[in-house]
C-alpha cells in the first residue's frame, strides 16, 4: 500500500532538486476575457510540468486532459466568474489532479535505499508536491483566494476518500468493480469542485459526463498498469484474478511471486484485458448518447471535440468506439 513517502535523498538527488527549484518558471498569461477559447491547458502546463531532469530519471502519470477538457468547456457556458477564469481554474485543477497521481504512483514496495529507483521515487515526491503547490501561487496572483479554499477542501476529501479505499484494500474488503467505482469517485472529486459555477440547466449533463469521462481515464490507466504484475498490483486486474482464481494462484499473487509470462497468462484465463476494454466501449458509447441529447449547437461542437480529442489522445479509434 502507498500510505507512506520516501524521504531520504541521496546527494544526486539533491542536486537534480536544486536545479529543478532554482530553475526560473515564466508565469503564462491566461485569458481574462469571457469569450471561449481553443483548449490549451496542456501547452500551459508545460511550463510547470516539463523537467527534463525528471523526465530522464522518473516516469509520469498522464494528465488529466479528458477531465479538464470537459470542466473548461462547461466553465465556458457558465457563469461570469467560471467563464472569465475557466483556463485559470482548469489549469491549476489539472496541476493539483497531477501530483496527487504522481504521489500515487510512487512505488515503496522497494526497499533498497539508493540506486535508479530510489531517484525516481524521490523525484515523484518532490515533483508531487512541486505541481500541486502551483495552484496557490497562480489563484493567489489572481487574487482567487476563495478558490484556494475550496480546492483545498477538494484535496483534503480526495485525502479520505483515498484512506477510505485504502483501509479496505488492505483489509480485502472490496471486489474489483468495487475497487473501479471507488477510484473513478476519486478521480472526479477535485473537478466536482466546480458543480457550483456551473450553469443549472447543464448541471445534470456536466456530472454525466464528468462521470463517464473519469471512468475512460481510468479504464485507460487500469489497461496501461495492468502491463506488467508490479504495476498492476491492487490495481482492477489484481482485484478481478483475486476475485476468481485459485487458491494457488492466489498465494502466487500474495508472495509477487509471479513472472510476466504467467501474470499475462493470468489476464488472459480470467479475461482483465477485456473486461477493461469492453468497459471503455461502454463508456465512450454512453458518452455519445449523452451528446445525441444536446440542443446548443454550439455545446454540442465543442464536446464533440473534447471526445475527439480524448479518443485521439488514448489512441482508440471511434470506429471501436462505436462498435463496442
Amino acid at each position: 500500500m502507498k500510505l507512506e513517502r520516501p524521504r531520504v535523498r541521496d546527494k544526486k538527488t539533491c542536486d537534480i532538486i536544486d536545479k529543478i527549484v532554482n530553475k526560473d518558471i515564466v508565469i503564462t498569461s491566461m485569458a481574462s476575457e469571457a469569450e471561449m477559447k481553443p483548449y490549451r491547458i496542456p501547452q500551459l502546463a508545460k511550463p510547470y510540468t516539463d523537467y527534463d531532469m525528471i523526465q530522464r530519471h522518473t516516469e509520469l502519470p498522464p494528465f488529466s486532459d479528458g477531465r479538464g477538457h470537459l470542466l473548461y468547456i462547461f466553465l465556458n457556458h457558465s457563469t461570469p466568474d467560471g467563464a472569465q477564469n475557466g483556463e485559470l481554474y482548469t489549469l491549476v485543477t489539472a496541476l493539483v489532479q497531477l501530483g496527487l497521481d504522481t504521489h500515487e504512483s510512487i512505488d515503496i514496495s522497494l526497499e533498497e535505499p539508493g540506486g535508479d529507483q530510489m531517484r525516481s521515487r524521490q523525484l515523484k515526491v518532490l515533483a508531487g508536491d512541486y505541481f500541486s503547490s502551483w495552484f496557490y501561487h497562480l489563484l493567489a496572483k489572481r487574487e482567487q483566494i476563495e478558490m484556494v479554499g475550496i480546492l483545498s477542501t477538494a484535496i483534503a476529501d480526495f485525502n479520505v476518500m483515498k484512506a477510505h479505499l485504502y483501509g479496505k484494500m488492505k483489509g480485502m474488503l472490496l471486489s474489483a468493480e468495487q475497487y473501479l467505482r471507488h477510484t473513478v469517485q476519486l478521480n472526479m472529486r477535485l473537478f466536482l469542485s466546480f458543480t457550483p459555477m456551473i450553469e443549472e440547466s447543464l448541471t445534470q449533463l456536466w456530472e454525466k459526463l464528468l462521470a463517464e469521462f473519469s471512468h475512460c481515464e481510468t479504464l485507460c490507466l487500469e489497461l496501461r498498469r495492468s502491463g506488467n504484475p508490479a504495476s498492476a498490483r491492487e490495481g482492477y486486474c489484481y482485484w478481478k484474478v483475486m476475485e476468481l482464481a485459485t487458491e494457488e494462484e492466489r498465494q502466487l499473487l500474495d508472495e509477487q511471486n509471479l513472472d510476466l509470462k504467467d501474470w499475462k497468462k493470468l489476464k488472459l484465463k480470467y479475461k482483465c484485458d477485456s473486461l477493461l476494454t469492453d468497459k471503455l466501449h461502454g463508456s465512450l458509447q454512453s458518452i455519445q448518447g449523452l451528446l445525441k441529447d444536446i440542443k446548443d449547437e454550439h455545446l454540442i461542437s465543442e464536446l464533440s471535440s473534447a471526445l475527439d480529442h480524448f479518443l485521439l489522445q488514448t489512441k482508440i479509434s471511434g470506429q471501436a468506439a462505436v462498435e463496442g
